[in-house]
């Protein structure tokens, strides 16, 4: 059985179930008719038995034997025979027609007590007849208790009791075969339209096998267990496939993130190395390439330090490495932020509105995003340009908001200004622009703390940058 396919098993089994069901009922049918049948003849062979005895027992004077007076032939009994109790037959024969009498044994079992409401004793069976064929006879043996010695036979032949059990039988062949041919084939019907969506789930399998992700299975219906099986299967599916895109993104994303990772070192490491060449070649004994050997190695050291730095930042966030989480007045972290641009960049005009909002997390870390979008600033805007930095609280949430008057960006730009190593200006060089991990810190940071950023721009009229973050406990 476990072979075959779940189709064949599924008709297979109502086939047999229903095959039990239709001949218990066939054996059923059959039964009680033959039972009623056999009891209409023993009826029969009750009430005409009485006749039979008159005509053969007429008893004149209290004598037995036969008497030339016959009264009318008994009604259903085609055979009659008169024996005594040790077997010797007395008289009998046909009293309807002819043909092979019954085969009766040699002696009659019968009961020892009466079993009639007049005080017979009489039993009932079927025989054969003599001749061997098929031709049966039901027959009653009886003693009257006036003649102990004497048994009365009488026997009625079952010809159309056989007949009518006999197409009984074929009626109940041929309806049971047509039901059961009938049944089998919309049994394979049915179980052939109530397994289709196993065969599209199948070929849904095969294609995702093959690598077509975007598959799944049609006409997945919530009304049949075979259909929320295709809804699950698709949930799972879609779950899968974003999965796998994540995945190939993260791959993606960290291929680009260790070829960008090494460009940007690999420049501060070939200046590194010309100056210790430069060293090499006498700059040792030259006051003035010595101290450029020295500033030069010293800048790019540095330059090298910070990248590493925002690169192992950036890593321990990926991890989800927990930050320190102390209540943090966000608008002195504010302040103090733009304190120090307007110290570097005393020639921009910076508008400050601040609004009182309390955050939980790591102070150094809040510095520093609102450090990196000050500077994104300068580095992308005109010298005069002002910059306007706003703090507020909404709906649970402080937001920083720091928006300049600078050439802005364009759709595609604002898509990326928050991806890692991106640079909106392509033409800037890494000496005054930076290698484009500012704006990815500040998302990354952003997020530790359970907030979000964003940003919106028109070209040629400024760009601004947004910051959320949650309140804390009890200040929202």
């Amino acid at each position: 059985m476990s072979r075959l396919s779940l189709r064949v098993r599924l008709v297979l089994g109502v086939f047999v179930l229903a095959a039990i069901g239709l001949v218990t009922a066939d054996v059923t049918t059959y039964g009680s008719l033959r039972s009623f049948l056999v009891h209409r003849v023993d009826s029969t062979l009750e009430a005409g038995h009485p006749q039979v005895e008159q005509n053969a027992f007429p008893r004149p004077g209290g004598q037995f034997g036969p008497s030339g007076r016959q009264g009318p032939p008994a009604q259903g009994i085609d055979w009659y025979q008169v024996r005594t109790t040790g077997g010797r037959v007395l008289q009998g024969g046909f009293l309807v027609g002819g043909g092979s009498p019954p085969k009766l044994p040699a002696k009659l079992s019968l009961p020892a007590a009466a079993t009639e409401p007049n005080g017979e004793r009489a039993t009932y069976f079927t025989v054969s007849a003599r001749s061997g064929s098929s031709l049966r006879y039901r027959v009653r043996a009886s003693i009257d208790p006036g003649s102990p010695g004497v048994v009365l036979v009488v026997a009625e032949s079952l010809k159309d009791v056989d007949g009518t059990l006999h197409r009984l039988f074929l009626i109940e062949l041929l309806a049971t075969s047509g039901v059961l041919a009938a049944l089998a084939a919309l049994g394979f019907w049915v179980v052939h339209l109530g397994l289709r969506p196993l065969r599209e789930i199948e070929a849904t399998a095969g294609a995702i096998a093959a690598g077509d992700l975007s598959r799944r299975v049609e006409r997945a219906e919530p009304r049949t267990e075979v259909g929320r099986l295709g809804l699950s299967l698709n949930s799972m599916l879609t779950q899968i496939e974003t999965a796998f895109r994540a995945r190939e993104a993260s791959e993606r994303k960290l291929r680009r993130f260790v070829a960008d990772a090494s460009h940007e070192l690999r420049t501060p490491l070939a200046a590194v190395r010309a100056y210790a060449e430069l060293f090499d070649r006498g700059a040792a004994t030259r006051p003035d390439d010595l101290a450029r050997s020295m500033s030069g190695i010293d800048r790019e050291s540095q330059r090298m330090s910070l990248l590493v730095e925002d690169l192992l930042l950036l890593a321990r966030l990926d991890e989800g490495r927990p930050l320190e989480k102390h209540r943090v007045e966000l608008q002195q972290v504010v302040s103090d932020a733009v304190d120090t641009a307007q110290v570097v960049d005393p020639e921009r005009p910076i508008k400050l509105e601040l609004e009182p909002a309390t955050v939980s997390g790591d102070r150094d870390r809040l510095r520093q995003i609102v450090d990196n979008l000050l500077a994104n600033v300068r580095a992308h805007t005109p010298p005069a340009s002002p910059v306007r930095v706003s703090l507020h609280r909404t709906d649970g949430h402080a937001v920083i908001a720091i928006s300049d008057t600078g050439p802005g960006l364009t759709e595609e730009q604002l898509a990326h200004v928050f991806e890692r190593f991106y640079r909106a200006d392509a033409s800037r060089t890494r000496a005054s622009g930076g290698v484009g991990l500012g704006l990815s810190i500040v998302a990354a940071v952003a997020h530790a703390h359970g907030g979000d950023v964003s940003a919106e721009s028109t070209p040629g009229e400024g760009a601004t940058f947004r910051i959320e973050l949650p309140l804390a406990d009890g200040e929202a």
